[in-house]
């Protein structure tokens, strides 16, 4: 920001005439003021003491005066122990809004250069998504647009996790249980038809793992052979061998899926630039399994598994390839890696998993090391942790998930009823009630899962998600909808704000520079959400502004002002702040509506 860079050169030669002390103004440090003392910035004069010969309180009052004397910015100044608090002029504060009016691309960074590749939501085709994969969806499309706007060339991709033993399950118990059931026949979306077959399945198999337990087999050795895991564990292999019967039904039940996601990422407003199916990257993961035996960094053990051991790199030995010849995970996320770096020559590889599988990207990461891949150090896991109910952790087996359908439908009728409760739908068809239900519930839901740090895990409360005080997605959309009021009124009554509206004006009431100090700081926010990849910084930021602006409309009138220019600045600062509101919620991904 300019007016920081001003000030902080001014510090710079003021410590050298003050002190003879020889700073770089990139190496002067302003942070924003606390809240409880006068100022707009501060620096800490406590590092200087020694190279001074002063105390801080002294560095602070001889560095304030000297400031106010001699830099245009500064009107006044406080010294708080070794905290020099600084008040700039509201004149400079105008310049900087006056300049942000203009700039339409303000929070945008100029290009990079760099490529990063994001996948996110990375479903399974054997259940429908859930709470957990919400969580994913949104941080995923988040910080790729958090990415983008930091300068990237971003590209969002989904990994389809649509073959292994796990599919191979809700095939078995279909081809059982199924007889003939379709989505159409069932009534069911296909995702949750092929779900209730996966949980018909674990059901059927606890059974024969209890019954085999029960005849005094060992818990462990039944789980390995229960007639329906030996079944399920042949019908992979027979799929891995292109068994007609096997991967037609593989065909049919996938199409089934396929159709259920598509339905579900429209209705939470997330998409994908291309998908990856892990039945088209787990032979050349197979490829490079035999790359690495070549090269001798992985072994075959007496069974013919092949192994990597990656105790040199304080990880443990991994299995790449069962002895059988199929395929685990490691095995196609080598392939994956490769023919994404083949298709988007990346910098950066960001995969945003939950933290359950830390230990499985440091091995991915390490085992395309040990091979010599150059992209490996391009590798990013963006680890998240789980999402909790008051009821507690969610479980797909036992049929207890926490559906992502359900769950944004409940949001909708919870939205329904709050919004009806508080009379803000006067003047709406059924049509654009539909609608707002609709955004204040993804909005409810996305700032609720996103406005926490990514790495810590989290309890979902869908009622405290929608209320309209807090620091809540409803707050702050309400906000942007009283701004648009504002605005639509101000335009009947024929009010301009543009800058030249408020020329002459030059004073400010603080909550006007709150507001403008908020305004100023957003392209810094982008850049620290970018570099943590934690969209919680937007939304913070985008809480934060909302406060300020709703401070400052309780405390100044709008329409009943007598000074006209005074009036039209207002209404431009209004404006403003709902164009940040837009930018800063629609990087999360949430839509903002102009009628509440």
């Amino acid at each position: 920001m300019q007016l920081q860079h001003a000030i902080s050169q001014s510090i710079s030669q003021a410590l050298q005439a003050l002190f003879n002390v020889s700073v770089d103004a990139s190496q002067i440090a302003l942070q924003p003021t606390r809240k409880e003392f006068a100022g707009s910035f501060t620096f800490v004069t406590f590092p200087y003491t020694k190279q001074a010969g002063k105390g801080p309180e002294q560095i602070g009052q001889a560095l304030g005066e000297y400031l106010k004397e001699h830099t245009k910015e500064i009107r006044d100044f406080n010294v708080v122990k070794g905290f020099l608090n600084l008040e700039v002029e509201d004149a400079e504060w105008l310049a900087l809004f006056r300049d942000l009016m203009q700039n339409s691309d303000f929070g945008q960074a100029e290009a990079s250069g760099r490529n990063v590749m994001v996948e996110y939501s990375s479903p399974n085709t054997n259940k429908p998504l859930h709470l957990g994969h919400l969580r994913n969806n949104f941080l995923g499309y988040a910080v790729a647009e958090i990415l983008k706007a930091n300068g990237h060339q971003v590209m969002k991709v989904n990994l389809v996790n649509d073959r292994g033993i796990h599919i191979c399950k809700s095939m078995l118990a279909y081809e059982k249980m199924g007889n003939g059931e379709t989505p159409e026949s069932s009534g069911l979306k296909g995702d949750h038809l092929v779900g209730k077959y996966y949980v018909l399945f674990d059901k059927a198999y606890k059974e024969q793992v209890d019954e085999l337990a029960a005849q005094g087999m060992d818990k462990e050795e039944a789980k390995k052979k229960a007639p329906l895991m030996l079944e399920a564990q042949e019908m992979l292999l027979k799929w891995e061998q292109g068994d007609e019967q096997v991967v037609n039904l593989w065909k049919t039940m996938n199409s089934w899926v396929y159709a259920g996601f598509d339905q579900t990422y429209r209705n939470i407003g997330v998409d994908f630039d291309k998908y990856y199916y892990e039945s088209e990257t787990y032979t050349l993961g197979k490829e490079r399994v035999e790359e690495g035996l070549q090269k001798e960094v992985f072994f075959k053990k007496e069974n013919g598994a092949v192994w990597v051991d990656l105790a040199e790199e304080g990880l443990d030995e991994k299995l790449l390839l069962r002895a059988d010849g199929t395929s685990v995970y490691i095995t196609q996320d080598l392939g994956t890696a490769e023919l994404k770096y083949n298709d988007f020559p990346y910098d950066q590889s960001v995969y945003v998993v939950a933290d359950e599988q830390n230990y499985h990207f440091q091995v991915l990461k390490a085992t395309l090391k040990k091979l010599g891949k150059t992209y490996a150090e391009g590798i990013y896991h963006l680890s998240y942790g789980m999402v909790d109910l008051p009821s507690g952790k969610m479980k797909s087996r036992e049929g207890t998930v926490v559906d992502a359908d359900e769950l944004v439908q409940e949001m909708i009728d919870t939205a329904r009823q709050q919004t009806e409760e508080l009379g803000k739908i006067e003047g709406f068809t059924p049509e654009q009630a539909q609608e707002l239900y609709h955004t204040l519930a993804l909005g409810a839901l996305k700032y609720f899962l996103l406005k926490v740090d990514p790495k810590k895990r989290m309890l979902f409360n869908p009622q405290e998600s929608i209320d309209f005080r807090g620091n809540t997605g409803p707050f702050v959309q309400y906000t942007h909808a009283r701004i648009s009021a504002i605005l639509r009124k101000a335009g009947e009554m024929g009010i301009k704000v543009d800058a030249a509206s408020f020329g002459s004006i030059d004073k400010l009431h603080e909550t006007e520079q709150e507001v403008i100090t908020q305004l100023v700081n957003f392209p810094a926010v982008v850049k620290e959400a970018g570099n943590l990849y934690a969209p919680s910084v937007i939304a913070n930021y985008a809480y934060e502004l909302a406060k300020a602006y709703n401070r400052f409309y309780q405390e100044i009138s709008i329409f009943n002002e007598t000074d006209e220019q005074a009036r039209s600045f207002r209404i431009a600062l209004s404006a403003m702040v709902a164009r940040m509101v837009r930018k800063s919620m629609g990087l999360l991904g949430i839509a903002v509506p102009e009628r509440m």
